[in-house]
């Protein structure tokens, strides 16, 4: 191993700048202690560490990998920090290589990293191509990738003529105003395989459509009654509204298939939808699970809704855990925000769905399978996941104002999206422009005050009913952020509403713990069955006055803990833009702040707008803060897409 003659150069003044960036807020300690620790593996090239510090600050960002060509050229729009902040910086390490080749040349040449193809001396860095990986990111987006490849390519004989009269059956009352009919032919496509990915915008109808698969796949399975399915999602709410929607579509197909298949007696096996950290047998305190490729899931079907929310460490423990004969059905909205932890995979596995991508062989068997002809636009060369992919392409609810706007976003069209919203949608919608934050508390009153009145009123039958109606009252309306700090965060808005709901004489006047506190876990906690994400609200015990409990919705289900027992939750009457995932609100107002570090992105607006599903009010304090998110995409560096090619 050669080692670079630079390596005696002195790095302190990459520590002293660097520590000017953490005391600035711009540069996490944890990446300053990740660098220290590689410099004290032996001796470094000063190159290297300034690489483990770009590469630890990435990700914290939600990025995978290093791109060489984006350290060669300047990270600093990754990293979120002023071109001055990152040439001062690199101004510290000199002389820098010239271009991504000869950065990729010095950092293969350290012993701290380990270049795929040699030999394996446990580095705590990997360099794979053009890529620069903390060790167990680049283990966990190989593991993906393989098991991705494999999954695409292990397609099963499928007897079309039966399948084509189920499917026919199935979607025999929808009426497809345009064809092809993408739900009809996501059905087709998914049963072949043992991957598929389904995505789509709100009202595109995913579940609709994984409805109709479960039915399938009960019809065609040799033998119904030992088809083991699941259902899992991200948090607990997701998981909530899937087995509500799949529950509300069989319960209608059974009518319509009748004796032909006992599909309520089938589907009452499945169990409830879980968490994939219940799923997978989350163990306190340790990132292991108890499902593992050694134990693997007793599973045969695993549907996962709201997939862009999956993280990369979590697909790769998921894919690890499924049993190699198993299928694995992923939905999700490909533009939405990705996972707060490192990863984009529903984003990287959906990246060319717009565009198809589907062999002859693929339209062909299509065709054959339910009847529907893929145009010629979406026919081409994609690879084998390609051919297990489909976009679902027509909203069913998404076709007014709020449709529109989501649209609008979603496309990058920001003169567009601000015509939509000052054109009201027939008072769907609101754009609060130049606000203050005494605004969105005025927003807050009005839209908080019909849960905490029949919160005051009381129970005037069984508690239970009054619980379930207070929290669907309460779930009705939501404040959404983009950013937690500040007078437009989650923390200073929280603040300003209790204060202003309590001076109303709608909260008690003080206390932490209170009557009508609604509250976010922010921890997962196994003991009492809570998990990061979930929200509740505070009420009285009936059984023990005095006490206070937290009531949970699930589906049309109430269950609820001791409030003493929740060590690990916040206030939420506003919630961030990534926590509303999964989630969807009759009027959801977002909260824009004034963009100085830009942390606001097309993906971030487009997912706060799709959580209304009536009306939705955008609050920002001057005008050109929309039209500056809208112009900027999520860039998150993966090699997940070249892996899986490869």
């Amino acid at each position: 191993m050669t080692h670079d003659v630079r390596a005696a150069v002195s790095p302190a003044a990459l520590w002293e700048e660097a520590m000017h960036l953490t005391e600035a807020g711009q540069l996490r300690r944890l990446s300053m202690a990740f660098a220290r620790f590689v410099d004290s593996l032996g001796p470094v090239a000063p190159p290297l560490l300034l690489a483990a510090l770009v590469l630890s600050e990435l990700e914290g960002r939600g990025h995978s990998c290093l791109q060489m060509a984006d350290l060669a050229r300047d990270p600093a729009g990754l990293l979120g920090w002023t071109r001055e902040q990152w040439q001062a910086l690199a101004g510290s390490v000199a002389p820098l290589p010239k271009n991504a080749k000869a950065w990729a040349a010095q950092l293969a040449a350290c012993e701290q990293v380990w270049q795929v193809g040699q030999f394996d001396y446990g580095a705590p860095l990997v360099f794979d191509g053009e890529r620069l990986y903390l060790r167990r990111y680049w283990r966990d987006e190989t593991l993906v990738a393989d098991s991705i490849r494999a999954r695409a390519l292990a397609t099963h004989p499928v007897e079309s003529t039966g399948v084509r009269s189920w499917l026919d059956l199935l979607f025999a009352s929808q009426r497809v105003q345009q064809k092809p009919d993408w739900q009809k032919l996501a059905c087709a496509v998914a049963l072949r395989g043992s991957v598929a990915i389904i995505t789509g915008g709100p009202g595109t109808g995913k579940t609709y459509t994984v409805a109709r698969l479960l039915a399938l796949l009960f019809a065609v399975a040799p033998d119904a009654a030992r088809q083991r399915i699941a259902l899992a999602a991200p948090t607990g709410k997701a998981a909530a509204r899937l087995k509500q929607s799949i529950d509300k579509a069989l319960t209608d197909l059974a009518e319509r298939v009748g004796e032909a298949l006992p599909l309520r007696e089938l589907t009452g096996r499945m169990g409830a939808a879980r968490t994939l950290h219940s799923l997978l047998g989350a163990r306190p305190d340790t990132r292991s699970f108890a499902h593992h490729a050694g134990n693997p899931l007793e599973v045969d079907v695993l549907i996962v809704d709201e997939a862009s929310m999956v993280h990369l460490e979590m697909m790769a423990c998921l894919l690890d855990a499924l049993p190699p004969g198993a299928t694995l059905i992923l939905l999700g909205d490909k533009d939405q925000l990705a996972s707060v932890e490192a990863g984009a995979v529903l984003g990287d596995l959906c990246h060319d769905a717009q565009s198809g991508g589907y062999s002859g062989a693929t339209a062909d068997y299509v065709f054959e399978a339910s009847g529907e002809e893929l145009p010629p636009e979406y026919l081409g060369h994609g690879g084998p996941l390609a051919q297990q992919t489909v976009m679902l392409r027509h909203s069913r609810r998404f076709g007014g104002p709020i449709g529109q706007l989501a649209l609008a976003v979603n496309a990058g069209e920001a003169d567009a999206a601000a015509a939509v919203l000052r054109g009201g949608g027939a008072g769907a919608l609101r754009w609060i422009e130049g606000a203050h934050q005494h605004q969105v508390v005025t927003l807050a009153l009005a839209g908080y005050q019909p849960c905490l009145e029949l919160l005051r009123a009381g129970p005037q039958g069984a508690h239970e009913d009054w619980v379930r109606a207070v929290l669907q009252r309460f779930e009705a309306f939501r404040i959404l952020c983009a950013v937690r700090e500040g007078e437009w965060g989650v923390s200073g808005l929280n603040t300003a509403i209790e204060a202003s709901l309590r001076a109303a004489g709608l909260l008690p006047r003080a206390g932490e713990w209170y009557v009508g506190r609604p509250v976010m876990v922010t921890r997962n906690d196994y003991g009492t069955r809570v998990f990061n994400g979930d929200i509740g609200l505070t009420l009285g015990d009936p059984a023990r006055p005095g006490s206070l409990r937290v009531y949970f919705l699930e589906g049309d289900d109430v269950r609820s803990v001791l409030a003493t027992r929740l060590r690990s939750v916040e206030t939420a009457f506003a919630m961030t833009v990534h926590k509303s995932q999964g989630s969807e609100f009759s009027h959801t107002v977002l909260v824009l702040p004034e963009d100085r570090h830009g942390i606001l992105t097309r993906e971030l607006v487009y997912t706060g707008i799709t959580r209304a599903s009536t009306a939705f009010t955008l609050v920002t304090p001057h005008a050109p803060v929309l039209a500056e998110a809208v112009a900027r995409r999520t860039h998150r560096a993966s090699g997940l897409r070249h892996l899986i090619e490869r």
